[in-house]
């Protein structure tokens, strides 16, 4: 993510992009202090039992031992010795998770993590295959790989959960295999009957308007038609944890309007995105008992495997898992129940991972977590200015400085000591703070 001046403004509008794009790949391993990070793209976050087990091999041989969920429901590994990029790229094409050598970076697509699980949504049965079509669409098109990595799609199936991620390029189911296209903020979309060339057209469009001056479709926003169709608020609400759909109901689920259907399943989330290889592998485990005898599909059937769902809320979700499997998951560790202090929390690596950052960020939040528990607004805990992997929407922008930190929400900025901080966010995350008229 690219940094932002205050937690409550949008970002800036054309910045200089004289600089080249070095958000970091599957092949194009990033230096870190604590080693060199790889960028897996997982379009709509899914991940196949054969190739959850080689990315937990891929930790224990290569990196450090654990994986992480960025806030594109992407996968990093990290701590990668010098000199293992062409062995992470054989593991990787194994499994299928390397299809592109030249578009790897461009396969930002995320997609709304329940789809088709518990009854809620329009376009749960299409939003799979839309996601395969739009992937292999931008794969196959030589002029995508001009696409900045940081270039995003949305799929969304009607909840409006993603959508509210104000992504480059959004689709929004609609029913009938049709489709409302929104173009970054725009208040308006145009309503579109194949959603997945439209898709492709907007970001080709794009490309040739930007010519080299903007990553992200915002950046050139006053430029570009916006639709007819008045679009509503979007919830951006994030998966519940824990048993969903048919799963929790013990039958058959109900969504808004009395919807029914949906094969359910279980959403787990994981404290800062991250999880070690053992719990990795127990989401395979629990991805194997949900589908038996589908889960070792070979990497040329990975399209027809069944997989869990990784989530821009850096959650994980396993369709059709029983809900026997949320108790084995939470002695594992992960967290199975919404709500709570925990809820909405998130950090940078900051120190000593990252070489910019003032401090260990996210040592210092856990703290503030258990120091003062609270609950309500989402906080982001930065190690610099750039504010890496910061959420959408409103949120509390925690920033360490020097002297502490500087915490703000709603253009109200508080300086803080360390000791004085985990009280400071408690009160804005509550929205005791209110924004200066």
């Amino acid at each position: 993510m690219p940094p932002t001046p205050d937690a409550h403004e949008a970002l800036p509008v054309g910045p200089d992009r004289g600089r080249a794009d070095a958000c970091p790949g599957a092949l194009r391993l990033h230096p870190a202090e604590d080693g060199h990070l790889a960028r897996l793209r997982l379009p709509g976050g899914h991940l196949t039992h054969s190739q959850l087990l080689a990315t937990a091999d891929a930790a224990d041989a290569l990196g450090d031992g654990e994986v992480e969920i960025t806030s594109r429901g992407n996968l990093q590994l990290r701590g990668l010795a010098d000199g293992c990029a062409a062995e992470l790229a054989e593991r990787l094409r194994a499994v299928g998770l390397l299809p592109s050598d030249t578009h790897e970076r461009v396969r930002n697509l995320v997609a709304s993590p329940l789809a088709g699980l518990d009854g809620r949504g329009l376009g749960g049965s299409e939003l799979s295959s839309w996601v395969r079509e739009l992937d292999e669409a931008l794969c196959a098109a030589p002029w995508a790989a001009g696409l900045s990595g940081k270039f995003l799609f949305a799929l969304d199936d009607g909840r409006g959960d993603v959508a509210a991620l104000n992504a480059d390029v959004t689709l929004i189911a609609v029913g009938g295999g049709r489709a409302l296209l929104r173009l970054g903020r725009a208040r308006r979309g145009r309503a579109v009957d194949a959603p997945v060339p439209a898709a492709l057209a907007a970001a080709r469009d794009f490309l040739a308007l930007a010519a080299g001056r903007a990553w992200h479709l915002r950046e050139v926003q006053d430029e570009l038609p916006e639709g007819d169709v008045p679009l509503p608020p979007f919830a951006g609400e994030r998966p519940a944890l824990g048993a969903v759909g048919n799963t929790a109901a013990g039958g058959a689920a109900a969504g808004a309007g009395g919807v029914s259907g949906g094969t359910g399943g279980v959403s787990v989330g994981l404290r800062f995105g991250r999880a070690d290889s053992t719990q990795w592998r127990l989401l395979a485990q629990a991805l194997a008992g949900a589908a038996p005898g589908r889960a070792d599909a070979d990497a040329a059937d990975a399209d027809a495997a069944p997989a869990v769902r990784l989530t821009p809320w850096r959650g994980v979700v396993v369709p059709g898992a029983d809900a026997a499997w949320v108790p084995r998951l939470a002695d594992a560790g992960f967290r199975v129940a919404s709500g709570g202090p925990w809820e909405g929390v998130t950090a940078c690596t900051g120190l000593p991972g990252c070489g910019k950052a003032l401090a260990d960020v996210r040592a210092q939040a856990a703290r503030a977590v258990a120091d003062v528990p609270a609950t309500g607004l989402p906080v982001h805990w930065s190690g610099c200015a750039r504010r890496c992997g910061h959420p959408a929407g409103r949120w509390v922008d925690v920033l360490a400085t020097a002297a502490g930190h500087r915490v703000t929400v709603d253009g109200s900025v508080r300086d803080t000591t360390e000791n004085e901080t985990a009280e400071a966010v408690a009160e804005a995350r509550n929205a005791e703070w209110r924004r200066p008229k």
